[in-house]
């Protein structure tokens, strides 16, 4: 005669079911494991999670970066051709590039404007005027970073107005 076992108990010779799985030996209860996944689960995630924000907002803050330079340089070549002298152009170029970079949220010391002029003199009806604006984004959230320096990236942005024949 044999034994139906439906618990996945194994079957002894004598067609009774016995104390062990079909895995194996049972253990006894207070040896096993419970709780441990979500202790588990909540320790993983916040290791893992943690840099992945981070990187996120580092990114998000190079992103804002570039559309900083971009915005700055535009802007700063067409003040600098309605000027109507290269020193007082100068001046209005790096005062509207420090301006549209702290509309993006970063620092004026973090940037730097660049004029050049082709051919040499910038005021000539027809001389194209280049501005470059350089922008270093530090790592967000980093304590003394002025003291060490660190930066997420060095964003850089050029732009070209011709001077007008008509002023």
């Amino acid at each position: 005669m044999e034994a139906l076992c439906l618990d996945g108990r194994e079957p002894n010779r004598d067609g009774n079911a016995t104390g062990n799985w079909a895995g194996g030996p049972s253990l006894p209860a207070a040896s096993r494991q419970r709780g441990s996944a979500v202790v588990e689960f909540t320790f993983l995630g916040l290791l893992l999670m943690v840099p992945v924000v981070y990187f996120i907002i580092t990114i998000g803050q190079i992103q804002g970066g570039s559309f900083a330079v971009v915005g700055a340089a535009d802007q700063a070549a067409k003040v600098f051709v309605a000027q109507r002298d290269e020193p007082s152009g100068r001046a209005a170029a790096e005062q509207a590039a420090i301006l549209a970079v702290a509309d993006h949220g970063h620092p004026a010391e973090n940037a730097r404007v660049d004029v050049s002029c082709d051919p040499g003199d910038c005021m000539a009806a027809g001389s194209a005027v280049t501005v470059t604006v350089h922008l270093s984004v530090p790592l967000p959230f980093v304590p003394f970073s002025d003291a060490f320096r660190l930066n997420a990236s060095q964003l850089n942005a050029s732009a070209t107005q011709m001077v007008g024949k008509f002023r």
